[in-house]
């Protein structure tokens, strides 16, 4: 690997403090989280203050950097809370960053919080050079990328951006129908504002159009030159084009996901970090197994894979007629605890399993493991056929010790 490319950190989402541990036992460098209030995704789970300064000191204690969102697009009456906020966030909870969007948040960042590194959001629409340097200017460290942006104008801004401004840019899941997550749906058919933290995903319902003078005629849903797509967009997933992303100079790959699920995390994170550290070990080797990891990460419920506009305006377009999930694997349980006395592991169950039933280890580091339940045991001793109660504790045998929080995952087909 070439010596001046500069080994990206891989950033994974923390909807709540559960996915948080997750994303840093499976490989994350950094991990972003929202709080109470400020962030766009108000259906997570989200951190309380107890829980985001609890998280921030187990990521810290790992080596692992922690960002927290305050990326809405304020109104009048957020600013008194915005003022509170922020400063419990600088005294208390104490992140590595702040991601805002909105240029008056900006301001009240520098003023309460005069030290605070700041990340520009990717809603603040950032798709040249010369808001890169704009942002830069007002104090801002990182900008995220627009998800319009080709690979061709990241490497463009990259030139032309001073050297210790970072770039951050998505490259797994979730793609939005609006210009950089830039909505109104949401807020014009519900009365959620998407741009206050509380979309609806009114893009993923069913639609037909409709013009006024042809009522009951049908038409579909149209993309024009200009990027503009609607409605039910594919997944982003970059994990088998490494080899023209990293080069490109991002500092920071970004995984989409704050309202996902352990089980999304760990295997989108696990196969992310394994494919990066390759990628840099050994490009040949990369290049001959990343099929495996494209695999590896569509083990979790996704929508249709696409590469969205890397390498420009895809030709088979960002929309299809179904919105609905792929989903392969199902979230069976975690481990808790490997008690040596018994040589059995304390699970916490998810989804229903059976003796006999095929599950498979998603280990931390390494080859994943599948074996076949042959005993599922109750905490008070009880021999069970079936594990049927959510978030039970149960204890089975393991063909091998895993450390804590290992996700347990079943073949869903």
């Amino acid at each position: 690997m070439n010596e001046l490319i500069k080994k990206p950190e891989l950033l994974a989402p923390a909807g709540s403090y559960e996915n948080l541990v997750t994303a840093v036992k499976y490989g994350a460098d950094a991990v972003y989280l929202g709080g109470a209030a400020l962030g766009l995704r108000a259906k997570a789970k989200n951190f309380s203050k107890e829980e985001m300064i609890a998280g921030i000191e187990y990521a810290r204690a790992n080596q692992v950097k922690a960002y927290v969102t305050a990326n809405v697009f304020a109104h009048n009456e957020d600013i008194q809370t915005a003022r509170s906020y922020l400063k419990e966030l600088g005294e208390e909870v104490k992140p590595d960053a702040l991601i805002v969007a909105d240029p008056g948040l900006l301001m009240l960042v520098k003023e309460i919080l005069p030290e605070m590194e700041i990340h520009m959001s990717t809603q603040a629409n950032n798709t040249n050079y010369l808001t890169y340097r704009f942002w830069f200017n007002q104090g801002v460290k990182r900008a995220v990328l627009a998800r319009e942006l080709s690979l061709k104008e990241i490497v463009e801004i990259r030139r032309k951006i001073p050297y210790d401004m970072e770039i951050e840019g998505f490259i797994h899941g979730a793609m939005c129908m609006s210009y950089s997550g830039r909505c109104l749906i949401s807020n014009f058919l519900t009365g959620q504002d998407a741009n206050r933290g509380s979309c609806t995903q009114s893009c993923r319902w069913k639609y037909h159009l409709v013009e006024e003078t042809r009522p009951g005629e049908y038409m579909p849903v149209a993309e024009d030159e200009k990027g503009t797509y609607f409605f039910n967009s594919k997944d982003l997933c970059m994990i088998n084009h490494l080899e023209d992303l990293i080069p490109a100079g991002i500092d920071s790959l970004k995984i989409e996901g704050r309202m996902k699920t352990p089980l999304y995390v760990a295997t989108v994170v696990k196969a992310y970090r394994q494919a990066i550290d390759l990628f840099f070990e050994d490009p040949k080797a990369y290049m001959a197994k990343k099929e495996d990891f494209l695999a590896e990460v569509g083990k979790c419920s996704h929508r249709h894979f696409d590469t969205g506009f890397f390498y420009g305006r895809p030709e088979e377009g960002q929309i299809y007629e179904n919105s609905s999930y792929i989903k392969d694997y199902v979230f069976v349980g975690k481990v808790l605890e490997y008690d040596p006395e018994s040589g059995l592991h304390l699970i916490e169950q998810r989804n229903k399993f059976s003796v006999g039933d095929q599950l498979e280890l998603l280990t931390q580091t390494g080859e994943n493991i599948r074996f076949t339940v042959n005993e599922i045991q109750s905490t008070e001793g009880e021999h069970k056929e079936s594990a049927t109660l959510a978030k039970e504790k149960l204890y089975l045998q393991l063909p091998a010790v895993v450390e804590p929080e290992t996700i347990i995952r079943r073949f869903a087909g």
